[in-house]
C-alpha cells in the first residue's frame, strides 16, 4: 500500500504519468505508453480513483493509485479530449472533443459512459471546444457549453446513453443563450448549479426538471474576466484569475492578473492582485490558494491564505520559457500547479527540465525539489491527491 499523499505527474508528451510520494519524492507508481490530454486533465472521483483520457489511444483511464492496479477501468472515447466531468456520485461521466492540433473545431463527438455497468454510447452534438457538465440524481443531465452561438444545452444521461449506433446527431431538450465567448465551466453540487465564465460575468443556472433556470449573472467586479473556474469544495466558493490588459497576445508581459473568489453562500466577491504575466490554472490547498506566476523578469510561486496574505516564492527560470515579443502559448515551456483540499503540499513544475518544486503553503519554502527522468515539456499535469480530501466534491475535470 503506497503513503498519502500521492502527486500524480502526466508527462503527456513523452507519455508517462510518474506516482511519486509527497514529500519525500519516492517513486510509489509508473504508467508508461500513455499520452494524457492536458486540456481535459485530471478528474477526482469518490473512492480515491482518478479519472482522465488518453489522447493517443482514444481511452477514458479511471487508475487507482492507491490500489493493487493502477488502472482500474479503461473506455474508448472520442478524441481529442477537450472536458471530462462527471456526476456527484462519480458513476456518470462525459467527455467532449475539441480541436487537438487542429486550427479549426473539426469534431463534434460526445462520449458518455456508466461506469457501474460499463455501457458507452457516442453522439453527435455541435463543432467547437464545448465544456460540459454532468448533474446527478437517479436521472442525470448533460450540460454542453458551446460558443459561437453561445448556449448552454441540456440532454438526458440515458436519452444519449441508449442512442442506437454510429454516432448519430442529437438535439437537446432544452437550451439557454449565452454569450459567444465562454470559456470556463463548473458545478456546485450542493445547489444544482451550473457556472459559465463569460466576458459578462459568470452564467449560473440551476436544474429545473429536465432543463435549467436561469439566475442572475456574477459579476467580475473589475476590468478584466476570468477564463477558468474552479469550485473550491472546502470554503464553498468559486475561483478563477482574471486576465486584463492588452488583447495583443505579443503583449503578454503586460497582462494583469487578479485573484477572483466568490463565496457561494454569501455572495460575497473577492479581488487579489497578483502582478503582471501569464497566470491561468489555480490549485487548492487546505488553507491556501496557489497561482503560478510567470514573467520575463521572474516567475513566482503565490500562496494566498485563508487570511487573506499572500506569500511569494521565487521559482528558478526554464529554459525555453515564454519571451517578450513572442506569445506565452506555441512552442514554449510552462508551469503546472496542484495542490489538495487535505494537505498543505503545493507542487509546481519546471517545464522542460523535469523538475517538480514542493512547498510547504504554511512557510512558502521548498522542501522537496523532485528530479524526474522525463523533461515535462510544455509543464506536464499534476493532480496532488489524498485520501479522503474532499476533492471529488467537484465534478469537472482539472
Amino acid at each position: 500500500m503506497t503513503t498519502d499523499p500521492l502527486l500524480l505527474v502526466s508527462d503527456h508528451i513523452e507519455g508517462c504519468v510518474h506516482v511519486v510520494t509527497v514529500p519525500d519524492g519516492i517513486e510509489a507508481g509508473r504508467l508508461t505508453g500513455r499520452h494524457l490530454s492536458e486540456h481535459a486533465g485530471f478528474l477526482t472521483l469518490p473512492g480515491g480513483r482518478v479519472a482522465c483520457v488518453d489522447d493517443r489511444r482514444g481511452e477514458l483511464l479511471v487508475l487507482d493509485p492507491y490500489g493493487r492496479d493502477f488502472v482500474a477501468v479503461t473506455v474508448p472515447v472520442a478524441v481529442p479530449a477537450e472536458h471530462l466531468a462527471a456526476d456527484p456520485s462519480g458513476r456518470w461521466v462525459a467527455v467532449t472533443t475539441g480541436l487537438g492540433k487542429n486550427a479549426e473545431p473539426w469534431s463534434d463527438l460526445l462520449t458518455l459512459v456508466d461506469l457501474a455497468a460499463g455501457d458507452v454510447a457516442r453522439v453527435r452534438t455541435r463543432r467547437g471546444e464545448p465544456g460540459v457538465t454532468v448533474l446527478g440524481s437517479d436521472d442525470p443531465l448533460v450540460v454542453l457549453r458551446h460558443r459561437e452561438p453561445g448556449a448552454l444545452s441540456v440532454h438526458r444521461f440515458a436519452d444519449l446513453l441508449t442512442a442506437p449506433p454510429g454516432c448519430p446527431q442529437v438535439e437537446p431538450l432544452a437550451s439557454l443563450p449565452l454569450p459567444d465567448d465562454g470559456h470556463g465551466d463548473a458545478q456546485d453540487p450542493v445547489h444544482e448549479w451550473v457556472f459559465a465564465a463569460t466576458g459578462a460575468g459568470v452564467h449560473r443556472a440551476r436544474r429545473g426538471g429536465d432543463g435549467l433556470v436561469a439566475e442572475p449573472v456574477i459579476p467580475w467586479g473589475g476590468p478584466a474576466r476570468g477564463w477558468y473556474l474552479r469550485l473550491d469544495t472546502r470554503r464553498r466558493a468559486l475561483w478563477s484569475t482574471l486576465r486584463g490588459g492588452p488583447a495583443d497576445p505579443l503583449r503578454w508581459p503586460e497582462w494583469t492578473n487578479h485573484s477572483w473568489t466568490y463565496e457561494l453562500d454569501s455572495d460575497v466577491t473577492s479581488l487579489t492582485d497578483l502582478g503582471p504575466g501569464l497566470v491561468f490554472r489555480l490549485a487548492l490547498a487546505k488553507e491556501h490558494a496557489a497561482f503560478a506566476r510567470i514573467h520575463p523578469d521572474g516567475d513566482e510561486l503565490i500562496l494566498l491564505g485563508d487570511d487573506g496574505a499572500g506569500r511569494h516564492t521565487a521559482l528558478p527560470p526554464m529554459e525555453g520559457a515564454p519571451a517578450r515579443g513572442s506569445t506565452p502559448w506555441e512552442g514554449v515551456q510552462r508551469r503546472a500547479v496542484a495542490a489538495s483540499p487535505g494537505a498543505d503540499w503545493v507542487a509546481v513544475t519546471r517545464g522542460g527540465h523535469g523538475e517538480v518544486h514542493v512547498v510547504d503553503a504554511r512557510s512558502a519554502h521548498e522542501a522537496t525539489r523532485l528530479k524526474l527522468d522525463t523533461p515535462l515539456h510544455h509543464g506536464g499535469h499534476l493532480l496532488l491527491l489524498a485520501q479522503g480530501d474532499g476533492a471529488d466534491g467537484d465534478p469537472v475535470g482539472r
